[in-house]
């Protein structure tokens, strides 16, 4: 009984308004410690068992209600006492879960799981009041609520003569799946447009030129050649008068090293060179 110091489930509170769930969490419990005779009428259980049963009631109760019932000694008789003040929450929650039965629908939800989650929890609602709703009742409760646009699919649903509302709440689930993927493929791309031309084709048909005339055959280098925004916001003068610099110096270098065809001589062009005609004349005999 070691076990018994801790809490294995929520205390019973005070208002009264888990009290169906508590009762049942304390009978299972009870039986499953070899215990449960000791809340039942005329039972010769030991004092010893009696004892063990009342600490773990007490374990949990309210603060007030452990006050309160300070000097029973006796686990049957604060079963009944607790009994006779909170079994009416029996019949409220009775009323309250037929109510939601009768007003559920399939329709007012935005997804299955939605639905199917409301659903059960009326159903353990009922089952606590000792009323059960089978499974015929469950799958004639989700087709008789579908919504108007999806008569034909209920009729369907029905032609299949499901016998278990698992089976039916399977076939929902991925109808719906189904369903948010082609809404998805309709949004990417509305029905009769057509798709988006390639970039690459767009490119090459802009660039392309005919003749030699002007504007034509030049389209491609001129859009080559203009700034993108990525090299706007990469400008920088100071840089760019350094690039300028070094390919100055670049083509001086180039124009040192020229040599002239007709004395072999380098770093100057034929134009400009000095060298006498009868020496140059050897060079091409040589």
């Amino acid at each position: 009984m070691e076990n018994f110091t801790k809490l294995e489930f929520e205390a019973f509170d005070i208002t009264g308004k888990n009290y169906l769930s508590w009762i049942l969490e304390i009978e299972i419990h009870l039986a499953a410690h070899g215990l449960g005779d000791t809340i039942k009428k005329e039972n010769r259980e030991s004092e010893s068992n009696r004892a063990k049963a009342m600490i773990f009631l007490c374990r949990h109760l309210h603060e007030g209600l452990k006050t309160k019932h300070l000097t029973v000694k006796d686990p049957l008789e604060l079963w009944k006492n607790l009994k006779d003040r909170y079994n009416h929450q029996k019949i409220v929650i009775l009323l309250k879960a037929r109510n939601d039965w009768m007003h559920l629908r399939l329709q007012d939800f935005k997804t299955v799981s939605e639905y199917n989650s409301a659903l059960f929890k009326i159903s353990s609602q009922l089952k606590l009041c000792r009323e059960n709703t089978t499974n015929a009742d469950i799958l004639e409760k989700t087709y008789s609520t579908f919504h108007a646009s999806n008569v034909l699919l209920q009729q369907q649903y029905r032609e299949k003569d499901f016998t278990k509302y698992l089976d039916l709440i399977f076939y929902l689930l991925v109808a719906e799946q189904n369903n948010k993927i082609l809404m998805k493929n309709r949004e990417s791309r509305p029905p009769g447009s057509n798709p988006f031309p390639e970039v690459n084709a767009a490119t090459y048909s802009f660039g392309r030129g005919r003749g030699r005339g002007r504007g034509h055959g030049q389209g491609n280098q001129v859009r080559n050649n203009y700034p993108c925004k990525q090299e706007k916001l990469n400008y920088n003068p100071k840089l760019m008068k350094k690039d300028e610099k070094v390919e100055k110096d670049k083509r001086g270098q180039k124009n040192v090293e020229n040599i002239c065809y007709r004395c072999s001589m380098k770093g100057h062009w034929p134009r400009t060179c000095r060298t006498p005609k009868h020496l140059a004349d050897l060079y091409k005999a040589s």
